[in-house]
Order: C-alpha cells, then structure tokens, then sequence
C-alpha cells in the first residue's frame, strides 16, 4: 500500500511575497479554484487581517474540496490566545484549518521576540490548543527550523513536541533563508523522526535561494516527511518557494516515487498542469519561463537534428516522461543545424505531410539556412518557420496583402506639462477581391510606458480592420517582445522575436529582421495574423 503524500499550496500567501505581485480578490479566487481542479489538499489563502484583500477573500472564498487554510503567527507573550486580537482575526476567518507560524530557532526567540525560551514554547502550545479546542485543524510552521536545529536541536525539537502535544495536526520543518542543502534537510529529517517526531505528521518548506528548494523538499521526502509545501511556478520572496510544478509530476512520474507515494492528484488532472502553471503567468501578466521543468515550453524541444533523429523512431530516447503527461507537446525547431529528420517531423507537427525524399524538403532546408545567414531564427519562431514552408509546397494562400504601413512616435509635453509620448499607426491592407481596408490607432501615454509605444501602435493598427477575418484575430494578444542586434555599427541588423496568445490557449512565436527595427517588428507581427488565419477558423 502506497504512502499519502499530503500537498499544501501557498501561492495565495506565500507566494505573494514575491516582489511585484499583488493579488486581487477575485484572483485569489480563480487561482484557488485552479489549485481545487488540480486535486491540493491544503490552499492557503493568506493572513486574514493582514491586509484587506486576504481578508476580503475569506469573505467570499470559493467551496473547495481543497482544506481551505488561514495563516497568522503563534499569540503573542503577555496575553492569552483569546485574547491575543493577532490571532482571533485569523481565527475569525472561518476556515477548518489553521497554520500559524512560530519560532524554533533559539537565537530568534531571544533576540527577535526579546522573550524566555519557555515563554516561547507556552505561546506555541497555547496557540495550537486554541485552535484545536474550536474544532479546527492546526499546523505549525516551526520558522527557521533548520538553522535553529543546527545550533540548538534540543530546542528546535522542544517547539515541534510542544505544537503536537497541544494537538497540531501538521508541524512543518520550514528552511526560511533557503540556505539549507538537500544533504543536510535529508539528514536533519531523518534525525527530527528518529527523536520521536512521527513522519506522518510532519511536512517539509523550503525557499529557492541556492535552487535548491525542489531537491530539499524530495530529500525530506526520502527521509520520512509526508505533508509537501509548495507554491505554483515556483512563486515566493527572494528567489521563490519549492516549486510545485516541478515537485508534483516528480512524485506522479518518477521512481521511486511514482511506486511509493499516492497524492490524490489523477492524471487527468496532471495532464492541465501546464495549463494551471500559463493561467498563473497570465494572471501576472508575466512571460512564462520556456526552460521551465515539465511545463516550459522548451521542455520537450529537440534541436539537433540526431536528437530529431532519434525522437521520431521513439520518444523515450530523449525524453524522460510524455509530454502530454502534464500537458505540454514535443516541439522539433528548426534551424540551421537542422536535418531532413528534423523537419519532416515538424512539418509532421504543424499537419504537414510530406514523402521523405520530397524535393521540397531540400529546398525548405537551404531556405531556412540562408534565412538564418540573414539573421532570422526559427528555433525560437515556430510560426514563421511554418508559414516559409507552407509557401514551398504551395500550401498557403495570403488572404490579403499590405499596401502600405506607417507609424509616427512623439515626445512631447502635454497642457499640463507632463512628458508624453503620442504614438499613432495606420495600416492599409488589400483583399484578394481587391477591396482595401485602413486601419488606425492613436495613443498618448506617459514617457515611462515602454510597452505601450510605436510597435503596440502598429499593432492596433493591423488588427483594427481586417474585414471578413476580423473575427478570427479578435482574440490574439501580443505577450511577449524581443530585440537582437545581430550586426553591430551602422549596418546593424536587428531581429524581432514576439510572442502571440488567443483565447482557446495557443501560443506561437513570429521573428521579423531588417534593419529598421519598426519594420522588424511590422514583420513579426504580419505573420503572427497570417499564421493564425492559415489555422483555419481560428485555430
């Protein structure tokens, strides 16, 4: 029989300690109904009192299967748990599940707290107690607890028996600073059992600062640890929390874990994991990492050709689980190191069929190569490789043509004296029935706005009007932009990489290259339009 691994999420509280992120309520919520839909058995929402948005959101948090947890700290010396109005905001939330964060380290407590050993100890026993006398589960985060341990294990030790003697579900050894190594969070683990805390109460936190987070929380694990705390896409202050998207499919896909370990996550599940970890992204309004493990996009990109090679005949040559595990997809770029392997199997990908041996094939290589002579890059711009071979084997139709662009970009102060920059397009464009179309687009916005300028322009200016496929591009967004000068002085070459996104969840890259970096991106973005209209109704 399989041990139950417990999984507890904390992006909604930990991981928006990350600098820059923000929360609002109703993403709060989103994401909590996408960490539900995934099988977590623990969300923590936030700390209910802290601010007002986590604690509007266990006002209005959704019903989950998952156990839905407030966090808050231990009471404070000096005044008893119901009294402690610290606590009692944290208490007011509602939830079934509380976890409070106390200090196990010795140093802390004296300097930090200013407070006895034993004061501390009472705080932690006390504050688990309330909990539990109200019909409430109760976790402990015993703070800094491996460096506390490391100079004084008795004590760290002490404040794990004190939660679990006033009743705490869960104490989690929490590696605050993130300096532990895996080596020492196994050992330290194993040590904290063999002293009498049981493994079937214990969970493992860890943060990212020597990357180490993934592979310390899999040590704990190894060592006896059965709760696992985490965040989506790795998210937390300083250099981030544990990263759940790497940890879970570990646990589902690897030995030995795969044979010793049940999670309650299914694979139906695990196979929306990339599209829960792009839904974070989005919600952050962040690019999402392409070398991410499992999710990224990159995870499953062979560009070699005796890799391609190799993939074709079967994928587990260079490829340690399926991609459509976790569900991402095998991507074979092209460039030019590529072979006729290479890309029969990413015109394969892209419904492409063609005879090994086709003319075409040769032909398509040699145009990819001297494109690439030129300063293009097809390993990072699938859809613009896709529309170059569509154009040699006579596949695809251009639905309109551009007559001509223009953009113009103005700085300036505006009546109240404030530095603006105007940044205005048009774009004319011709059917093949011969009807034409303009579009236009003006903005004015402040000088700091960098996203927000002449390319933004030329793009509303593009997709302003396109007649009969208006409806099909409504939905496709600019996610990402990306300047290479590949030839330096006044004969510079520049290349444009931008990112695309619609609303059914496809994703694809165009590249543009001149020597005008608006004409560049003008490139880059035409084909984005003419890649997904040569998708059919959209895609």
């Amino acid at each position: 029989m399989k041990d139950r691994l417990s999984l507890y999420d904390t992006t909604l509280r930990d991981g928006q300690q990350t600098q820059g992120v923000q929360f609002s309520t109703s993403e709060k919520q989103q994401i909590a109904r996408a960490l539900d839909d995934l099988g977590i058995d623990y969300v923590e929402g936030g700390w209910p009192g802290a601010n007002p948005t986590d604690s509007a959101f266990f006002d209005a948090a959704p019903k989950t299967r998952a156990k839905m947890t407030a966090f808050g700290m231990t009471k404070r010396a000096g005044r008893s748990a119901d009294n402690d109005e610290v606590l009692a905001a944290v208490m007011n939330a509602g939830t079934d599940t509380v976890c409070l964060v106390g200090k196990s380290h010795d140093y802390h407590v004296t300097h930090a707290l200013g407070i006895t050993l034993e004061e501390n100890l009472e705080n932690i026993r006390a504050s688990m107690a309330h909990i539990v006398a109200q019909g409430r589960e109760a976790l402990f985060d015993a703070e800094h607890f491996f460096d506390g341990y490391k100079d004084n294990p008795d004590y760290a030790i002490a404040a794990l028996n004190a939660a679990l003697e006033a009743g705490a579900r869960w104490v989690v050894l929490c590696d605050t600073n993130g300096g532990a190594l895996p080596e020492e969070i196994g050992r330290i683990t194993a040590e904290v059992i063999a002293a009498g805390i049981p493994g079937s109460q214990l969970g493992i936190h860890t943060h990212n600062d020597t990357e180490n987070a993934v592979a310390g929380t899999l040590a704990a694990v190894d060592s006896g640890a059965r709760q696992v705390q985490g965040t989506l896409n790795g998210l937390g202050e300083r250099c981030g929390n544990a990263n759940l998207t790497a940890i879970i499919p570990t646990l589902l896909l690897k030995e030995p874990y795969r044979s010793r370990y049940d999670t309650g996550i299914t694979a139906d599940a695990l196979a929306g994991l990339v599209k829960t970890s792009r839904m974070l992204d989005d919600i952050l309004n962040r690019v999402p990492m392409k070398q991410a493990a499992y999710v990224g996009a990159s995870a499953f990109a062979h560009k070699a050709g005796l890799h391609a090679s190799a993939i074709i005949k079967d994928p587990s040559t260079y490829e340690h689980v399926d991609p459509a595990a976790v569900g991402n997809a095998r991507i074979i770029p092209m460039s030019n190191q590529a072979g006729q392997s290479n890309l029969r199997r990413r015109l394969i990908e892209a419904g492409l069929e063609v005879e090994k041996g086709d003319p075409a094939l040769g032909r398509i290589l040699d145009r990819v190569k001297q494109k690439e002579d030129d300063g293009y890059a097809y390993d990072s711009a699938q859809a613009s490789f896709e529309l170059l071979a569509r154009e040699e084997l006579n596949l695809l139709t251009e639905p309109f043509e551009v007559e001509r662009y223009r953009v113009i970009s103005e700085r300036r102060r505006n009546a109240r004296g404030q530095v603006v920059v105007e940044s205005e397009a048009v774009v004319t464009v011709q059917f093949t029935d011969g009807t034409k179309r303009t579009g236009y687009f003006k903005n004015e916005h402040p000088q700091e706005m960098q996203d927000d300028g002449p390319v933004n322009a030329l793009w509303q200016a593009i997709r302003a009007d396109l007649g009969p496929f208006q409806k099909r591009i409504d939905d496709t967004r600019l996610t990402d932009f990306r300047v290479r000068i590949t030839n330096g002085g006044t004969e510079a070459v520049t290349r444009v990489i931008i990112d695309f996104a619609d609303g059914q969840g496809m994703r694809w890259s165009t590249v543009g290259v001149s020597s005008n970096i608006v004409d560049a991106s003008f490139e880059a973005l035409l084909d984005a339009i003419r890649w997904k209209l040569s998708r059919g109704n959209g895609g």
